[in-house]
């Protein structure tokens, strides 16, 4: 099995570009990088400093209930391209160890699933979780603050591969 990390769908970010509002029903906040500790969660690269970014309420989730957590992330304030290297750890993932955490078919946490994880095992300790059948995806966030980073889908052949980048 191979693991894709998936960032943040291209039309939930283009949603933002063009003037939506985040999962609270607001603006998102503008603010200009002050250098590394941005991560865009469409490209899943830093944002440089001197580049404008927005603040804002995500929820990576299809719809509400009481396990669709919802926090605040960073995004180019300038239309940048997704993240398309899916088979690689992203470049954003640089800090020593993240929060690697599984999610139900029914997008809920299963519970006994989530672990800090060092970076270099991040992809491992995914396959690990995506092998079990009660765990439909998988999230890494940040382990100092819980902030939701990326998605990890199984990829078991080209076609889902193809559709993993869809989402």
């Amino acid at each position: 099995m191979t693991v894709a990390f998936i960032a943040m769908p291209a039309a939930d970010a283009e949603h933002l570009w063009n003037g939506g509002l985040d999962a609270y029903g607001r603006q998102p906040e503008t603010m200009v990088s002050d250098g590394p500790g941005y991560p865009c969660r469409h490209c899943l690269k830093n944002i440089n400093a001197g580049e404008e970014l927005f603040v804002l309420a995500y929820r990576p989730f299809p719809a509400l209930q009481p396990y669709a957590e919802t926090g605040p992330i960073f995004l180019h304030r300038q239309p940048c391209e997704r993240y398309a290297a899916d088979e690689i750890i992203p470049p954003m993932l640089s800090s020593s160890d993240y929060i690697v955490r599984g999610y139900s078919h029914e997008d809920r946490i299963v519970y006994g699933s989530g672990a800090v994880t060092p970076t270099e095992r991040i992809a491992s300790r995914a396959e690990e979780l995506l092998a079990r059948d009660d765990i439909a995806y998988v999230h890494v966030r940040s382990a100092r603050n819980n902030c939701y980073q990326c998605r990890i889908d199984k990829v078991t052949t080209p076609a889902f591969a193809d559709a993993a980048s869809a989402i």
